[in-house]
C-alpha cells in the first residue's frame, strides 16, 4: 500500500510517495538537485554533500536529500505541507562552501584531462561554486591503481564519492575496491593491489563524476564535442543493450550505455563498451574470388556474377550468422528460397523449434527478474552470456530471491543452491513438489549449452514442463543477438546444420562459428576476415552493426533499432543491398528497392516485428516429451572475450582473454 505525502518544494506543493528521499521528491517537482556521489541505482551514501536542501521548522542547518525521506518531514504548526527550500540564501552558501572544499584539494587538470567535458565537477562548479579560493596550502596528491588494462585512474582528482565502490560491490558482486584511512589520508584503492575481476568493470567510468577513473583505451583520442551521438543497440550478446555509438570522422570512438530500464537499465559489459577496436582490425573491404586455391580481389560486378554463377540450378544452403540483422536475415531466406534452397539460423545446433515463439524466446521479460522470488538457470553461465543480465540476476538475490542453479558450479557474484550438472538433476527438479511456488513469481532461465546437445528438444520439453509446473514464466537465454529474429522471420530448415552435409553451394551470411567440410562451393558474406572467409570461394565484403540500420531481437523477443553511425570501409556494402543486387545478377531480383520497402515487406509477414521495443506476448505450445541423455550440462560460452569475429579482431578483448586465462589458472600464494 503506497503511503502518499504531500510536501511543498519552492512553493509548489505535490503529492509523493512517503518513501521517496527529498531528492527525488525535488525531482518530481522538476526541481534540479546538484550531486555527486547519489546515484539511483547504488546504495545511499550521503558523504557528498552537494544535495543539500533546507527544511522550513527543521534545524537551524541545511539537510542532505539524498539521505532523507519524505516521511521524515514534520507537518506545519497548522498542519500544512512541510516545507522545502532549494535555493535559499542557507543553501546557496552551504553548496559553495561544499564545492570550495571539493576544490581544495582537486588538481587543475582540466585541459588534459579526459573527462573535459562531459565532467559534472565541471558543470556543478560553474552553476552552484564561487568564482574564488581562499585557501592557499599546497595540495594534497594520491598514488594511482592499477585496475588493469581498461580503467585508467587519476587518484588526485578522486572526490571520495564512493559510486565506484558501491558499484563493483553491490552490482558487478566483486570486492575488490574500497576505501581506506581517515580524514585528509583517506584514499579509494584496490585491496592488495589487485586489477579488477569483472566483465562490467568498464561502467564505473561511467559512474565517476570527475575526471579519477577514464577509459584507458580510449584516453587522449578524442574531445566529446568532436563526436557525432548515434543511438544504437549492441550486439555482443542477445540481451540487445541500448548503447550510444561516438563517431569521430569514419572511426568509432568509443560505445557508451543508453538507459533502458527493461533491458539493460544503464549498464554494459567490458566487450559490449570495448569492442570498438575490431571494428578497425581485419576488415573486409573488397569482394575476392579464389583461382587455384589463392583468393585474388575482384569487382563487384565480377564478384556477383561469379557468385550467381555459382548457385544457379545447384542445391543451395543458406547460413544466418550470429550478428546478421533480421533484415539480412529475411532477405537471404528470400533468395535461398527463392533457387529452391533452405536456410538455417541454427548455426551451434541448438534445437529450438520453428515457428513456436513460446519455446524459442520464452514467456518472460527480462524485467520480470526484478520482481522475482525464485529464479532457476538451467544449463546456462549468464555472468559469461550475458553480463548485464547477470547483474539483474544478482539485484533480485539482493532483494532476496533464491537463485537455483542446474549445471556446472560456476562462480556467478551471488549465492544459488546447486541441484546438479547433468540431466538426472534436471529430471529431480521436475519431480519436485512446486506447490508453495504457484503464489510466488518463479522464472526459469535455460541456455543455449542445454539445448545444443543431441538432446537439447526433450531437454527444453523438459524446462516447459518444470515452468508449468512452477506456474512461473521461462526465458530462453540465447547467445547469438541475431538469432531471435531470424527464428522470427523462419530461417531455419527441417533438416537444421545437416542440410550442409548435402549442399553444392553455402552461402554463408557471416556464420564463423561454423566448420564447413571440403567439397561444397562457399560464398561467404562478412564483415571480417575470420574463420568463414578463410573457407571461401567468394568473399563478399559486408558492413558491421554500426553501419547499417537493421533491426534486432533480442532475447525476449523485444525488436529494437540498430542505426547506422558511420560508413563500412572500402568497397563494403550493407548486407540487404548485397543480397538484393546479386538476386538482380540471377535474373530472379528480391521485390524491395530500399531498406524501407524491404521493411514493408518483413513487418507485413511477421507484424509483430513492427512493434519495435514492445515484448510481444507468446503462446505457450507445449512440446511432446522426449528421452533425455546421460550427459552434463556443458555453458555455451567458454571465453567471455572471443564470442564473435569482430571481438576476436579486437587486441585488447585478446589481452583481456590472455589476463582471465592467467587468472583462472594461477596458482594462490598458499600453494
Amino acid at each position: 500500500m503506497s503511503d502518499l505525502r504531500k510536501v511543498n518544494i519552492d512553493g509548489v506543493e505535490i503529492e509523493v510517495d512517503g518513501a521517496m528521499t527529498l531528492i527525488q521528491a525535488c525531482e518530481e517537482a522538476g526541481v534540479e538537485i546538484p550531486r555527486f556521489c547519489y546515484h539511483e541505482r547504488l546504495s545511499i551514501a550521503g558523504n557528498c554533500r552537494m544535495c543539500l536542501v533546507e527544511v522550513v521548522g527543521g534545524p537551524p542547518k541545511p539537510a542532505a536529500s539524498c539521505a532523507m525521506q519524505v516521511r521524515d518531514l514534520r507537518p506545519g504548526p497548522e498542519g500544512q505541507a512541510p516545507q522545502v527550500k532549494t535555493n535559499s540564501p542557507m543553501v546557496k552558501k552551504a553548496r559553495e562552501g561544499v564545492m570550495e572544499f571539493l576544490l581544495i584539494n582537486h588538481p587543475l587538470d582540466c585541459p588534459i584531462c579526459d573527462q573535459g567535458g562531459e565532467c559534472d565537477l565541471q558543470d556543478q562548479a560553474m552553476a552552484y561554486g564561487v568564482d574564488f579560493s581562499r585557501f592557499r596550502e599546497p595540495k594534497r596528491a594520491a598514488t594511482d591503481l592499477d585496475l588493469g588494462p581498461l580503467v585508467e585512474t587519476h587518484m588526485t582528482r578522486c572526490i571520495s564519492c564512493t559510486r565506484c565502490v558501491r558499484f563493483t560491490t553491490e552490482v558487478a558482486g566483486i570486492t575488490q575496491m574500497g576505501q581506506t584511512g581517515r580524514g585528509e589520508d583517506s584514499e579509494i584503492t584496490s585491496y592488495l593491489g589487485e586489477t579488477l575481476d569483472s566483465n562490467m568493470q568498464g561502467n564505473i567510468i561511467d559512474l565517476c563524476p570527475v575526471g579519477a577513473l577514464v577509459s584507458k583505451p580510449y584516453a587522449f583520442t578524442a574531445r566529446p564535442w568532436e563526436l557525432t551521438k548515434t543511438e544504437s543497440i549492441d550486439v555482443m550478446d542477445a540481451l540487445g543493450s541500448n548503447i550510444r555509438v561516438d563517431t569521430k570522422g569514419r572511426e568509432v570512438m568509443r560505445f557508451l550505455p543508453r538507459n533502458h530500464d527493461g533491458v539493460n537499465e544503464e549498464w554494459i559489459s567490458d566487450k559490449t563498451r570495448f569492442v570498438w577496436d575490431g571494428l578497425r582490425r581485419q576488415r573486409l573491404d573488397t569482394p575476392y574470388i579464389r583461382e587455384n586455391g589463392k583468393l585474388r580481389k575482384a569487382s563487384w560486378p565480377e564478384a556477383l556474377s561469379a557468385a550467381a554463377a555459382a548457385m544457379g540450378g545447384k542445391k543451395v544452403v543458406g547460413l544466418v550468422g550470429d550478428l546478421a540483422s533480421t533484415e539480412a536475415a529475411y532477405a537471404l531466406k528470400a533468395l535461398v528460397e527463392g533457387q529452391g534452397g533452405v536456410v538455417e539460423c541454427r548455426t551451434d545446433g541448438a534445437k529450438l523449434p520453428a515457428g513456436n515463439r513460446g519455446a524459442y524466446v520464452g514467456t518472460a521479460a527480462v524485467e520480470d527478474i526484478d520482481t522475482a522470488d525464485k529464479i532457476l538457470l538451467i544449463g546456462t553461465n549468464p555472468k559469461l552470456e550475458a553480463p548485464v543480465l547477470n547483474a539483474r540476476i544478482r539485484k533480485a538475490w539482493t532483494q532476496g530471491a533464491d537463485v537455483v542453479v542446474v549445471g556446472e558450479a560456476v562462480d556467478l557474484t551471488y549465492d544459488y543452491e546447486h541441484m546438479g550438472d547433468d540431466r538426472a538433476a534436471l529430471e529431480h527438479v521436475l519431480s519436485l513438489n512446486m506447490d508453495e511456488l504457484q503464489d510466488k513469481n518463479c522464472i526459469v532461465i535455460v541456455g543455449q549449452g542445454a539445448l545444443r546437445e543431441a538432446d537439447g528438444a526433450a531437454v527444453l520439453a523438459t524446462v516447459q514442463a518444470i515452468n508449468e509446473k512452477s506456474g512461473g514464466k521461462m526465458l530462453v537465454l540465447h547467445t547469438a543477438a541475431g538469432r531471435v529474429g531470424a527464428m522470427d522471420v523462419g530461417a531455419v530448415n527441417d533438416a537444421g546444420m545437416a542440410a550442409v552435409d548435402d549442399a553444392e553451394v553455402v552461402y554463408n551470411l557471416g556464420a564463423d562459428e561454423v566448420e564447413i567440410a571440403a567439397g561444397p562451393f562457399v560464398i561467404y558474406q562478412g564483415s571480417h576476415g575470420d574463420r568463414g572467409a578463410h573457407r571461401a570461394d567468394i568473399i563478399l565484403p559486408a558492413a558491421a552493426y554500426t553501419e547499417e540500420n537493421g533491426l534486432f531481437v533480442n532475447t525476449e523477443g523485444r525488436p529494437q533499432l540498430a542505426m547506422r553511425a558511420g560508413f563500412a570501409p572500402g568497397e563494403a556494402k550493407e548486407n540487404w543491398a548485397i543480397l538484393r543486387a546479386l538476386s538482380a545478377e540471377m535474373g530472379s531480383a528480391l521485390p524491395f528497392d530500399s531498406l524501407a520497402q524491404l521493411r514493408q515487406a518483413m513487418v507485413a509477414a511477421h507484424p509483430h516485428l513492427g512493434a519495435v521495443d514492445e515484448v510481444a506476448e507468446n503462446d505457450v505450445v507445449a512440446l511432446p516429451k522426449g528421452k533425455l541423455g546421460k550427459a552434463t550440462f556443458r555453458y555455451a560460452v567458454s571465453d567471455f572475450y572471443l564470442t564473435n569475429p569482430i571481438a576476436r579482431a579486437s587486441e585488447l578483448m585478446a589481452e583481456l582473454s590472455a589476463n582471465a586465462k592467467a587468472r583462472a589458472s594461477g596458482a594462490m600464494a598458499a600453494e
